[in-house]
């Protein structure tokens, strides 16, 4: 399979997939980051220029860590994307580009305008990615990808419901080891905006175990419900990532999500 995960800024992917990208790379599948933002707004010290080289460098040395087969960022300002029919038509070209069998994305309800726009510009993109004479130069996919939301905690106007969920436990240090990539982000910029910078411990062990016990969110009833649908077990599951189909993409066969992820 060849798998594109569509975020709005460099960690994006990571944070929401980065283990089953970790255990299907292994498993021998072709996997892509693409970050519509080159993230270069987030940071209380340093300045646009000088970020968006370094979170190009992390975005860079996250992806040699889960040894996924490329991570793209593109040139659109942090904080500005907007709907527009030249990014839409970006998407498309990606997303035929890389012949993608899945796409994921977030869902177009989130406190930040950019996820808003990235889920809105994907959606976009679901359907047209197989009209031939839209973006005419780069050839239309002849199959539909199957199209996913990664999960998110927000109520309105509908909760986060997913068809599937895994186990990631086996692939959390890797993902982990993804995530302390993004120094800048994770040991920088959102503990200041959170008003804990003074809280992030000095270099060493204890600053990952800091990182896991922030990232690790506890998991929902209905990701737990629906570990249990594929496992039979959930108790033991500590980290899981779960994914909800989007209705404009190919709906998937019975089975078939059972089929893309890994157990």
């Amino acid at each position: 399979m060849r798998i594109i995960c569509i975020g709005a800024h460099p960690d994006d992917c990571e944070i929401g997939f980065g283990g089953c990208a970790a255990m299907l790379t292994e498993a021998g599948h072709a996997v892509k980051f693409l970050s519509v933002t080159n993230g270069d707004a987030g940071h209380h010290v340093l300045d646009r220029e000088a970020l968006a080289g370094i979170r190009s460098a992390e975005a860079q040395e996250a992806a040699r860590r889960l040894a996924i087969a490329e991570s793209e960022i593109l040139g659109n300002h942090d904080g500005e994307l907007l709907h527009t029919l030249e990014l839409r038509q970006e998407i498309i070209r990606q997303i035929r580009a890389w012949g993608a069998d899945v796409v994921l994305t977030p869902r177009p309800w989130d406190y930040h305008p950019d996820h808003r726009y990235t889920a809105q510009l994907v959606q976009d993109a679901a359907y047209l990615a197989i009209v031939p004479h839209i973006c005419a130069g780069t050839p239309a996919l002849a199959r539909n990808p199957v199209f996913l939301y990664l999960e998110d905690s927000f109520q309105m106007p509908v909760p986060f419901a997913p068809d599937i969920a895994v186990d990631i436990e086996d692939a959390w240090d890797r993902k982990l080891d993804a995530l302390e990539a993004h120094r800048s982000q994770f040991y920088e910029w959102l503990p200041w905006v959170e008003g804990s910078l003074e809280q992030v411990p000095e270099e060493g062990p204890r600053r990952r175990d800091w990182l896991g016990e922030r990232i690790a969110r506890e998991l929902s009833p209905c990701t737990r419900a629906a570990l249990a649908r594929r496992y039979g077990r959930t108790r033991q599951v500590k980290h899981a990532e779960s994914f909800q189909v989007c209705e404009y993409g190919r709906r998937p066969a019975s089975g078939e999500l059972d089929e893309i992820f890994p157990r």
